[in-house]
């Protein structure tokens, strides 16, 4: 088993720790403290000048490629290593997206599978656009209780013309089956939605929690800042539940989405609790873009590196304190996915770490104990 001693580390837990070394054996973090004496057996690295992070979560990718609604030719392709590792990413949530017909949850599942064996961090949704959703075992509630890398069902689209519109006893039961299944597999359970661009997309969510006893973070509703008068709507929503900026659209779609580190910053303002705000890619994911008509004008493909480049922004352009910006795609992203030992650098948790230089570029990064991205030695 490697040792390594990491020497002089300016550390964001994502809370600012100041100075510490950090030790890690056996693919977790066994010490942090100021001052570690030099170890028979491990491997120092010296640290200084050099921020450490914890590896980001991507809540929200479509690892397995995704897209379609242009046609067989607008297939996008899976993602790869490298696109993690550029954007600071050590665990990623797949899930399949618009197309549940031609495309199947055991492709996610089995890409999921492949980047563990590689020595990251992956989980999936079960489910995809539809109602009722695709599943590998004919049951979401199966599927996650049963399969150690399903957590949730998503992404289940409401309020969007590609959605299958479920009635409200469609979504409690979608809920109350993975809450229970949840609880059974010892996973979150959650129900990851696609918001579309119809006005008052919360609704359906609002009915569903109205007309049952869930509670409001057994739902996490993504794209919340497609245009405004959503994004509007999810400062309100924000105060009662989790909201899912998208990073990667904005570049592409800048006259409509709301820049996600701007996001950040207003749903703060608006009084939304830090704790329910996070942030995925959707990447690898298609962004397709379409008319009064429902035709396709516009299509494009997310990239995973885009949640990084916006915490930058939350931090440089927003001047919004590195604990703040990292908690969206870190520790809330872990808490509400009930992903143990992930999103932190604390004793005990995987040694997920992100070593940024002073102008906030990629020096080094780790996944569980393993550097992907190699110092020096």
């Amino acid at each position: 088993m490697s040792i390594l001693l990491l020497k002089n580390c300016e550390v964001y837990s994502p809370a600012c720790l100041g100075k510490q070394d950090i030790l890690v054996a056996g693919g977790k973090i066994v010490w942090l403290q100021n001052s570690i004496a030099s170890i028979p057996g491990a491997q120092e690295i010296e640290c200084n000048n050099l921020k450490v992070i914890p590896g980001l979560i991507d809540g929200h990718v479509h690892i397995a490629g995704a897209g379609g609604e242009g046609g067989p030719i607008t297939r996008t392709t899976e993602m790869t290593v490298e696109d993690m590792l550029e954007g600071g990413i050590t665990t990623v949530i797949g899930c399949l997206g618009t197309d549940g017909f031609t495309r199947n949850v055991e492709s996610v599942l089995m890409k999921a599978k492949a980047l563990r064996m590689q020595g990251l961090s992956a989980w999936i949704y079960t489910g995809a656009y539809q109602v009722p959703p695709p599943t590998i075992t004919g049951s979401i509630g199966r599927d996650i209780s049963l399969i150690e890398e399903i957590i949730g069902v998503g992404e289940i689209a409401i309020s969007d013309h590609r959605s299958s519109v479920p009635s409200t006893d469609e979504l409690i039961r979608l809920a109350e089956h993975a809450r229970v299944a949840g609880m059974l597999g010892s996973k979150a359970g959650v129900v990851n939605l696609h918001l579309g661009d119809a006005k008052n997309p919360f609704h359906p969510i609002y009915l569903a929690i109205e007309k049952s006893e869930l509670p409001f973070r057994q739902f996490i509703p993504t794209h919340c800042n497609r245009n405004p008068y959503i994004f509007e709507d999810a400062k309100i929503y924000g105060k009662k539940g989790f909201v899912d900026i998208t990073a990667s659209s904005y570049p592409y779609f800048p006259e409509e989405e709301i820049k996600p580190s701007r996001a950040i910053a207003e749903l703060l303002q608006a009084g939304v609790p830090l704790a329910n705000i996070t942030m995925s890619s959707d990447g690898c994911g298609s962004l397709p873009s379409f008319d009064a008509q429902g035709n396709l004008v516009k299509l494009e493909k997310g990239k995973p590196k885009s949640i990084f480049m916006e915490l930058i922004d939350t931090v440089v352009q927003e001047k919004l304190p590195w604990e703040t910006a990292l908690s969206v795609v870190t520790a809330n992203v872990a808490d509400a996915l009930r992903l143990k030992n992930k999103g932190r650098i604390a004793i005990g948790h995987d040694a997920d770490l992100v070593f940024l230089t002073p102008d906030h570029q990629i020096q080094y990064l780790m996944a569980n104990g393993k550097f992907f991205i190699v110092p020096n030695l």
